[in-house]
């Protein structure tokens, strides 16, 4: 099998691949029975400087909306009554992160991502999401999140050629969920790398086996002594010393002469 050298190495590496990361790991507390209604997000989070990271969230109220709700989204950072950084309506971007916020949010979805780009370490802070939307008999609504999101950034990696956006887990109930998946976790895109990695190598492998099954094909045959035929009869020719040749030559001359 042209395989079976590379098989210890290929088992290595799939030992090495991390476990896939569970979709409700334990950064998320639910949300308690008793609150009618709320705003989730992750504790914190981390991420390189010049790199992207999507700050999750998540609200859930009781009331009925009016037939136009009007909800709009808003974030504030560095603390609870901190400056509003993004807002959807009227649309609004702070100054210093001017073309470097995305919000994944579409009306009528109770769940979304704030993406940040181009992280900068002044960028390091707590991050708050705030909703408003009109209902039906209790007119405007207004809550955020109040603990917020703390957003570290860590130094930039030289040794990659990319960046990949770090996102946290989220506890969203099953069926409030979007249609639309989070992005990769962490973990899903080591696993993905490693995984490319060891085809990588396999092919390599595979391509360096055939090479020199190749190379020895060749040194085989041109090792096999050439055939002349002459009358009928095969004889096999065998390199003779200079000095022999010339030997024969003369005494076939001579004979010749004679």
């Amino acid at each position: 099998m042209l395989l079976a050298p590379l098989l210890p190495l290929l088992l290595l590496l799939l030992l090495l691949l991390p476990p896939p990361a569970s979709p409700q790991a334990g950064r998320w507390a639910e949300p308690s029975p008793h609150s009618d209604f709320g705003m989730n997000q992750p504790k914190e989070l981390s991420a390189p400087e010049g790199g992207s990271i999507h700050i999750p969230f998540f609200f859930y109220y009781p009331w009925d909306l009016d037939k136009v709700p009007n909800v709009r989204i808003f974030w504030r950072w560095k603390h609870f009554h901190g400056e509003f950084i993004y807002n959807t309506t009227p649309p609004f971007t702070h100054k210093k992160f001017k073309n470097r916020l995305v919000l994944n949010w579409t009306e009528g979805w109770k769940d979304g991502s704030l993406q940040i780009r181009n992280l900068r370490r002044e960028d390091e802070a707590v991050y708050f999401c705030q909703v408003k939307l009109n209902t039906r008999q209790n007119g405007e609504k207004v809550w955020q999140s109040i603990k917020g999101t703390q957003l570290f950034i860590t130094p930039a990696t030289r040794t990659t050629t990319w960046s990949p956006t770090i996102t946290a887990d989220l506890w969203v109930p099953e069926d409030k969920r979007s249609p639309e998946s989070w992005p990769l976790s962490t973990e899903a895109i080591i696993g993905l790398a490693l995984a490319t990695a060891v085809l990588k190598i396999a092919i390599l492998g595979l391509t360096v086996y055939l090479r020199w099954t190749r190379s020895k094909g060749l040194q085989t045959k041109a090792r096999t002594p050439a055939r002349i035929w002459c009358n009928g009869y095969c004889a096999i020719s065998e390199p003779r010393p200079h000095g022999l040749a010339a030997s024969s030559s003369s005494a076939g001359n001579a004979s010749a002469t004679v």
